[in-house]
């Protein structure tokens, strides 16, 4: 039986007040950044990231009062390297970066002089900057000159909730086009770099160019590169080099994942008065009903990419649900979504005309041929 009270008549309260319930009135939202969109993008099925990324709440604490804690993040030598790295890009004014901006997406351009500019950005709160980089990027574009905006911020809406992202940098062409830059500590040998990583920046910078289009779509003569500037040390030394990577697929993927989200408000809607996942105020059974309350779609990968997957797996095992094979074996077995079923399926018990039962039953019946003969052999 739930331990939280039933629905009653209360007075109507808004979607921020809700949500500020849910992860604990006295917590600070936690601010959705690319890459936790670029996760989430990853696996739209799954309502209990997009409800707890929406409402901010802290899934790491989380994830540890759960008693399934998860280690994410970079190393302090790591983040270390990388902000002395992006200060030497960055430093003479942005002088570096935009040259090798030039040189890689506008070798027709004229090249960036002194007369570069590079705008204060500086506001009061995350909605405060949006709003001066967006006045930025218009005085920018009407002047018709080399830009460099250092860390803006973009604003999106996700699954009905605004996210506020910083990119590393953003570069304004005298033609009007902008250019998302992604500075990484990660080498770049012999002009290229390691393709997994490779890959994650190009779906962050995805997230970052659809927040743009939002602006750019507001101004005349304003368009978004669809090639983004990927900037890294070159071999095994300090200096940058950069290469352009084309992120239409990425961008494309991503916005339609994002487009798939279930609204917060409805996935807030769904649950029960006075749920919360605040570890402060909630013992680890409540925490954990009040997680069972939302949907999730864990898989495999969700590993590499979210707080709450070693709770979430564990759950699946238990569950015995298929989920945890991987997306994969999920969708090969159709309709049989756990493994008991699948297995039952093997041994016959299957509906005769399910294909994926008549298929499950024919590879039990040549493993079991297979084991016989060598045994045969063997013997």
């Amino acid at each position: 039986m739930s331990s939280y009270p039933p629905s009653s008549p209360a007075q109507p309260t808004t979607l921020r007040q809700r949500l500020a319930g849910l992860r604990g009135p006295a917590v600070p939202p936690r601010p959705l950044d690319a890459r936790a969109l670029a996760a989430l993008a990853a696996n739209p099925g799954c309502g209990r990231r997009a409800l707890l990324d929406g409402a901010g709440v802290d899934k790491n604490a989380l994830a540890t009062a759960l008693g399934s804690p998860a280690a994410f993040g970079q190393s302090q030598f790591a983040i270390v390297r990388g902000n002395s790295f992006e200060a030497k890009v960055k430093g003479d004014g942005g002088a570096e970066l935009l040259r090798l901006v030039h040189a890689h997406l506008a070798p027709a351009a004229e090249p960036p002089g002194a007369a570069a500019r590079v705008p204060d950005l500086t506001a009061a709160g995350p909605e405060g900057r949006a709003a001066r980089t967006a006045l930025a990027l218009r005085e920018a574009t009407a002047a018709q000159a080399w830009t460099l905006l250092d860390h803006p911020m973009l604003a999106l809406e996700v699954a009905g909730s605004p996210a506020y992202l910083e990119p590393d940098a953003v570069v304004v062409h005298p033609d009007g086009r902008w250019t998302v830059v992604e500075i990484k500590s990660f080498p770049m040998i012999d002009g290229a770099a390691d393709a997994a990583k490779v890959g994650a920046a190009a779906r962050q910078a995805a997230v970052y160019v659809l927040a743009l289009e939002k602006t750019a779509g507001k101004l005349a003569g304003a368009e978004v590169g669809h090639t983004v500037l990927l900037v890294c040390p070159k071999d095994f030394s300090n200096l940058p080099t950069a290469a352009p990577v084309d992120i239409r697929r990425e961008r494309s993927v991503t916005r339609r994942q994002l487009d798939r989200l279930t609204r917060v408000e409805e996935l807030a809607a769904a649950l029960p008065a006075g749920l919360s996942f605040d570890p402060a105020t909630r013992t680890t059974e409540e925490l954990v009903e009040a997680v069972a309350a939302v949907d999730a779609a864990y898989a495999p990968e969700c590993l590499a990419a979210c707080e709450l997957a070693f709770h979430c797996r564990d759950r699946a095992r238990t569950a015995g649900a298929v989920t945890a094979l991987g997306r994969s074996v999920r969708g090969e077995l159709g309709a049989l979504t756990t493994v008991e079923e699948a297995l039952a399926a093997a041994a016959g018990a299957g509906c005769a005309e399910d294909p994926t039962a008549a298929a499950l039953q024919r590879a039990a019946r040549l493993r079991a041929e297979a084991l016989e003969s060598a045994a045969g052999v063997v013997a």
